[in-house]
C-alpha cells in the first residue's frame, strides 16, 4: 500500500522518540527515533515494533514519547467577514 492511500485510509505519520538503557552501561540513557505510518490512537506498527525490541534487543526501555500528524484533512471552511459589490 503507498503512503497517499494510507493516509486516504486514516493512517497518520507517527513518529516516536524512545529512550532506552545502553546494555554495556545501564545507568546511560540512549535516544532512538523511530517514524512510520500507524493508525492511532491504538498504533499497532509502533506496537509491534516495541515488542520485537523488548523481546529481542539488550537495551531496556526507559520511555516513548509519540506524536502523530494527520497529513490529510478536510478543507477548513470559514464564513466572510465582508461582502462588497462593484458596479
Amino acid at each position: 500500500m503507498g503512503a497517499f492511500e494510507m493516509q486516504v485510509r486514516d493512517y497518520r505519520l507517527t513518529t516516536a522518540e524512545i529512550l532506552y538503557h545502553l546494555p554495556d552501561h545501564p545507568t546511560l540513557l540512549q535516544s532512538y527515533v523511530w517514524q512510520e505510518y500507524d493508525l492511532a490512537p491504538n498504533f499497532p506498527a509502533l506496537r509491534k515494533f516495541l515488542d520485537f525490541w523488548s523481546h529481542n534487543l539488550d537495551g531496556k526501555l526507559h520511555s516513548v514519547k509519540v506524536a502523530n500528524l494527520e497529513l490529510i484533512k478536510a478543507p477548513k471552511a470559514r464564513f466572510a467577514d465582508a461582502l462588497l459589490c462593484l458596479q
